[in-house]
């Protein structure tokens, strides 16, 4: 017994470890990913390589876009999401993919309807949601947005589905600048989504799409407040 013992508190004080510095597993609680995640995917976000454009990440809510938080699980199956045993159900965080950077401009939408960072138009096609085959449409609200410091904008993959960093671009926060909001701290991100690991049929490995590798870097150094200029909202 005091065997099994020595090897199971083992085993959890490893897993809190990985955890805690390395990887951590989350389930998919909504759509707004679809069709990179389907609702209920279990997913690892790695925490050692800082993320990039075009990563996917967790984050918890930088304020306002969940409302109250709330745990899916309680007891000791929240004890084992905890230390990294099972995948975090937990409704306090959020997964969408990284468009604009510190500093970085992003803009909707050009001629061709493109999303656009930096003067250099996405092409989403590899990602965005399909109905029927056909992408839905990048954004249906005309935006411009300077991202500023410390702070990443995000779009989910279902742009119709999805209540990203679009939809508080005219939030008011006590104490910050309008929309200030709509951009996720730095030191919110747990990490950036490497692998679906459940169901096991659709594992596979996330990586960085390749059309922000031609992104050029931003002009000028990130402002201390965001640069919005918006037309409606979500």
């Amino acid at each position: 017994i005091r065997e099994i013992l020595i090897i199971v508190i083992g085993a959890i004080v490893v897993s809190a470890g990985l955890r805690a510095f390395v990887f951590e597993p989350f389930t998919i609680p909504s759509g707004s990913m679809e069709q990179t995640f389907q609702i209920n995917d279990k997913v690892m976000a790695q925490k050692v390589v800082d993320f990039h454009r075009g990563d996917v990440i967790v984050f918890a809510d930088p304020g306002g876009w969940l409302g109250e938080p709330v745990n899916q699980s309680t007891g000791w199956r929240r004890g084992l999401e905890l230390v990294g045993v099972l995948p975090d159900t937990s409704r306090n965080y959020l997964t969408k993919r990284v468009i604009g950077m510190p500093g970085d401009t992003v803009s909707c939408c050009d001629q061709q309807g493109r999303v656009s960072v930096n003067g250099h138009p996405l092409d989403e096609s590899g990602y965005l949601y399909s109905d029927g085959g056909q992408p839905v449409a990048p954004s249906e609200i005309p935006f411009t947005v300077t991202v500023p410091a410390g702070r990443v904008f995000v779009m989910g993959d279902h742009r119709n589905a999805s209540a990203d960093s679009r939809c508080h671009l005219e939030d008011v926060t006590p104490g910050q600048p309008e929309g200030m909001a709509a951009f996720v701290p730095v030191e919110n991100v747990t990490g950036s989504v490497v692998l679906i690991i459940a169901p096991f049929e659709r594992w596979r490995e996330l990586t960085t799409p390749a059309t922000f590798d031609a992104v050029p870097p931003p002009e000028a150094p990130a402002p201390r407040d965001p640069q919005i200029r918006v037309e409606g909202g979500c």
